[in-house]
């Protein structure tokens, strides 16, 4: 083998070697537009959602169907939370949207109550129904300060 073409060789390894990298770093790194657009986004508005965060999952009977997208406050002082969805859920417009915690002091996450109706929630649409989250610091002082009902 001549010099030169060991110099190609390894010209050519890296290059691979650089594209390789190159894909797999924006494959993980979820670069949005070059994703598949396999979702959508519904809105839900609750009272409270203590403890949500952007990213946070959202469940279908405990699996994971897609994440929170935005949190944000709304005109009304309602917290607007917009559910990205994977496109094979779909949502009827009778289910219910809960704030729930992973275990006593957990992670909160969206979990999603389907309901029986035969018309779906369209993309962009908002959920009606909605349980906002459980505030436990709020609860334990009414209870230590005899408050509680």
């Amino acid at each position: 083998m001549t010099k030169k073409t060991l110099e190609m060789s390894v010209g050519v390894f890296m290059l691979l070697g650089f594209a390789a990298f190159v894909y797999l770093a924006l494959q993980l790194g979820e670069v949005p537009f070059l994703k598949n657009n396999d979702s959508y986004i519904i809105r839900a508005e609750f009272d409270n959602v203590a403890g949500v965060k952007k990213g946070a999952s959202v469940q279908v009977a405990g699996v994971v169907v897609g994440d929170v997208a935005d949190v944000r406050l709304g005109d009304r002082e309602v917290a607007i939370l917009a559910l990205r969805l994977e496109n094979g859920v779909k949502v009827p417009t009778d289910s219910i949207a809960s704030v729930k915690s992973q275990g006593i002091i957990g992670d909160k996450y969206i979990q999603l109550s389907l309901g029986g109706d035969e018309e779906n929630i369209d993309p962009g649409g908002v959920i009606v129904e909605t349980e906002s989250s459980l505030d436990i610091e709020s609860l334990i002082s009414k209870f230590a300060f005899g408050s509680a009902q």
